[in-house]
């Protein structure tokens, strides 16, 4: 088992709370829980919150030393983070623990030194100030999350799940994340633009009239779709089709089908002795060459590379705890 120290800096946000104690707690291994999600607050008690909310932590800044991976969540005061969870988080850093940060939390880790030299993101409306205060930081303001080295930051809000995604792909592969995914209702790994990674990732949906759709493609990847098979199935046009879908997700709807079959073919990769050319027609991609050109484009790194390097084809790994309703 894992263990995911969250730090609760007051005022915290409680929805950057929730996202990993919901997604980590859903991960699986042998039937067995695969983390332990401590929260953790420089004083234990009451912490206040930013919201309206009570929120009650048992457990002080000790609970770093014995994490797996530390996350700071966001706060209503990122400007001026608590020296103790500064010194605690470089304490962790030397220690080779994976630190990651959710929203404003970034602050946190760059005030403890943690991203000099680095690339990182916050959310969107802190980074220019992030700019402004570490310019000897790379900022990055237009990915869901950046990773560098063992230190991940994420954008605010939403892209907190990104984050938890990934960990929980990197730790466990692509088939638990997307399960976790599936289980919480929410968007399927999506990349971060992540060091190693150098393709765009998909902006957040911003709308439901494609939902249906975009379900149903996801579930016929293997076939050859068309603009004019996705309208049909939406009961719209095609000139409609494009203009509702890049309304809701920011590209067009070949490009978002490209994405989700590129996205197909790594979990396939990585969790399947599939042939080639089996994952190519398994993905919608045709051909083992055309596999191979759209991911050396996406990743750099050759099918049979990427497999090297990701492969989690280890039978038995499950995440089978139903969301509660």
């Amino acid at each position: 088992m894992l263990r995911v120290a969250v730090v609760a800096s007051p005022p915290v946000s409680m929805f950057n709370l929730a996202i990993p104690e919901m997604l980590f707690g859903k991960v699986e291994t042998d039937g067995r829980p695969a983390y332990d999600v401590v929260i953790c607050a420089p004083d234990p008690g009451p912490v206040p919150t930013s919201g309206a909310l009570e929120l009650h932590v048992p457990h002080g800044l000790e609970a770093l030393r014995e994490a797996d991976t530390v996350i700071v969540a966001g706060t209503g005061r990122p400007f001026d983070p608590d020296p103790r969870v500064l010194a605690a988080l470089r304490e962790a850093a030397a220690a080779g623990v994976r630190i990651a940060s959710i929203c404003s939390g970034a602050f946190s880790l760059a005030e403890a030194g943690l991203l000099k030299g680095r690339t990182a993101t916050t959310y969107w409306a802190h980074a220019e100030e992030m700019r402004r205060r570490h310019p000897d930081i790379d900022v990055r303001g237009d990915v869901l999350y950046a990773q560098d080295g063992q230190f991940l930051t994420s954008s605010g809000y939403a892209a907190g799940i990104d984050l938890c995604l990934h960990i929980i792909r990197t730790d466990y592969g692509a088939a638990v994340a997307n399960e976790v995914a599936r289980l919480a209702l929410v968007a399927p790994v999506r990349p971060g633009g992540q060091a190693q990674f150098t393709q765009t990732p998909l902006p957040p949906e911003r709308g439901t009239a494609c939902a249906d759709t975009r379900g149903w493609a996801m579930r016929n990847l293997d076939k050859p779709l068309t603009l004019t098979d996705l309208a049909r199935h939406a009961g719209v046009s095609v000139r409609t089709l494009s203009r509702r879908f890049h309304a809701e997700s920011g590209v067009t709807p070949l490009q978002w089908l490209l994405h989700q079959r590129v996205e197909r073919a790594k979990e396939l990769l990585e969790t399947t002795r599939l042939s080639m050319d089996q994952v190519a027609a398994a993905c919608g991609l045709g051909t083992a060459d055309s596999l191979r050109a759209h991911l050396v484009r996406r990743t750099g790194l050759t099918p049979s590379a990427y497999r090297a390097q990701f492969s989690r084809h280890v039978p038995g790994q499950r995440a089978a705890t139903p969301p509660a309703a």
